[in-house]
């Protein structure tokens, strides 16, 4: 492939990419913070993995305020995923999958879909049958 020069790539409103098989004869993690998890961040190469913040549940948007957030925060990395061919969520709480309810009709848009994970995430987090509910029975001291 051709390298692009910065030039070429700032005139159509692209990023300082000099040249795009980096990836491909290098590690290709850029930044300290991808060096230090030895994997990329995705959305800083992908701008279909930035969320699209018009289509924010209400729920989410109340959650955010309650927070204090000016974003997603910790839930842009959230995505609607499939386990064993079921829509799911990952929790790294649990370390394990949070499938969607059977009966809920997902939509065609990928940014909808994962602002549906998110919002899943929570409830089930905030949840009394989230697994962490029995370690805080077990050691909460108040």
């Amino acid at each position: 492939m051709a390298k692009k020069s910065s030039s070429d790539a700032k005139s159509k409103g692209g990023s300082d990419v000099h040249d795009v098989d980096r990836f491909i004869h290098s590690k290709g993690l850029d930044s300290d913070r991808e060096q230090e998890i030895g994997q990329h961040i995705g959305y800083r190469y992908d701008v279909n993995l930035v969320p699209d913040y018009s289509r924010i549940t209400p729920f989410l948007q109340r959650y955010i305020d309650a927070m204090g957030w000016r974003d997603l925060n910790w839930l842009e990395d959230v995505h609607l995923g499939y386990e064993e061919g079921r829509p799911a969520v990952f929790d790294r709480n649990i370390n394990g999958w949070v499938t969607v309810p059977e009966g809920l009709a997902l939509p065609d848009n990928q940014q909808d879909r994962d602002m549906i994970a998110r919002e899943l995430l929570i409830k089930f987090q905030m949840s009394p049958n989230h697994p962490l509910q029995n370690l805080k029975k077990a050691y909460a001291k108040f």
